[in-house]
């Protein structure tokens, strides 16, 4: 006989309405969505989170960092709950998918519940994370490091933007910070969905990622002090070139992310040049690293490296050197038992599935430090993410939810 809630699955289309329907708020220029934390768009999407989650007979919590937690209680009052979510904040140019997918994939799970008449032992909460993206308040996942003790709440309340606005007077301003204290909530579990942001799943026509790990991360933010002169009439001799010292250190760290395979990569993807003019040698260079490996010892090689040769690199040219880490995290082992349940859950749903090892981060990988936690993956189209142009099918959403919802009851224990 077939285990409760087996052969059940999500209502996929109501799912995929959803989705249309959020990115609505704060339209992109190119079909995708521009809904930066902390924004009048941040706070439109809340609101028609919570009415959703209304609809659904949850109750809502929102703790200090601004992070909503939806409720759909248990039967036993002393269980732990288990959390499901991720993030309805968005890149400035960013998709439809990245982080909203676990978010109302999260909230289609306890509306099917409700429509099947499920009941489960642990209660349930669905969870909108703030700031995970860390495109305008760095650094990334900050609320949910705030909650796993990685931040502290004043430091995090401190972040500027680029125009000086900080996290602190801008939740605020949108009326969205809570009273709850961070951190003081207590899982059972914790599951997350998200689209792979990456081309394995669909180059191998693979339904379900199984995300076992998490890559570790370092953001070096290097400043680079030169000196500013003519870039005609300034002999080549004589120059103190902080561009050049810069596009030498971008080869290095290609070249350290290419000696560091396999599970290796590194790259450049921010740089501000001042004084950005055509004719000035730059002054100032700043730009930020981005290096990630699932394996420590890897991450911390080369992170090593890469400083010590990119202070040898700017000595020769007689250029100034700082570096400060601006975002890190180690690698993520996430909780076997519920890896397993995931892979189970897709086995018995007749999905194809694979391990993967997740190569961004997620604030499962906060999570993680202090509770079980997981995450699914779906594939997206070319791998395509932080873009307007990311896209999934809704046959990959609702599969990827079907494995939530039966990984998520199972875990929550299904009351008779």
């Amino acid at each position: 006989m077939a285990a409760p809630g087996e052969n059940l699955r999500i209502n996929g289309d109501r799912l995929w309405d959803s989705l249309m329907e959020m990115a609505k708020i704060g339209p992109g220029i190119a079909g995708g969505n521009n809904r930066q934390t902390l924004t009048d768009a941040d706070a439109e999407g809340r609101r028609l989170f919570q009415s959703w989650c209304d609809a659904a007979g949850l109750s809502m919590g929102v703790d200090a960092m601004g992070t909503m937690f939806a409720t759909r209680p248990g039967t036993d009052p002393d269980a732990l709950p288990v959390y499901v979510g991720s993030h309805l904040d968005t890149q400035p140019t960013g998709g439809k998918y990245d982080g909203v997918l676990g978010v109302l994939a999260g909230l289609e799970v306890v509306r099917s519940m409700n429509d099947l008449g499920l009941r489960t032992r642990h209660p349930i909460v669905v969870t909108n994370w703030a700031n995970e993206e860390g495109a305008r308040f760095a650094p990334a996942m900050l609320a949910s490091g705030v909650f796993a003790g990685i931040h502290t709440l004043d430091w995090a309340y401190g972040r500027r933007d680029p125009d000086g606005k900080t996290y602190g007077e801008e939740l605020e301003r949108i009326g969205w910070r809570g009273e709850e204290e961070v951190g003081a909530r207590k899982m059972h579990a914790y599951f997350e969905y998200h689209i792979e942001q990456g081309p394995i799943l669909e180059a191998e026509n693979t339904a379900i990622g199984v995300v076992t790990h998490g890559q570790g991360l370092w953001w070096l933010e290097f400043t680079l002090t030169g000196r500013e002169a003519h870039t005609g009439s300034t002999p080549m001799t004589l120059r103190v070139n902080a561009g050049l010292a810069m596009a030498r250190i971008l080869e290095m760290v290609q070249t350290v992310a290419m000696e560091s395979q396999p599970n290796a990569v590194g790259g450049v993807g921010q740089i501000f040049v001042s004084p950005n003019s055509r004719n000035v040698l730059p002054g100032t260079v700043v730009f930020t690293v981005d290096i990630r490996s699932p394996e420590q010892a890897k991450l911390d090689a080369m992170r090593a490296r890469i400083e010590r040769e990119a202070a040898a690199i700017c000595a020769d040219l007689g250029v100034g050197c700082s570096v400060e880490p601006v975002g890190h995290f180690d690698p993520v082992t996430f909780d076997p038992t519920l890896v397993d349940r995931v892979r189970r859950s897709a086995e018995k749903l007749g999905l194809s599935h694979r391990d993967i090892v997740s190569g961004a981060g997620h604030d499962a990988c906060w999570t993680a430090r202090v509770a079980p936690s997981t995450m699914i993956m779906c594939p997206c189209v070319g791998g395509v993410s932080h873009n307007e142009a990311e896209e999934i099918s809704k046959e990959w959403a609702s599969a990827g939810c079907d494995v939530l919802f039966h990984a998520v009851v199972e875990t929550a224990e299904i009351v008779e």
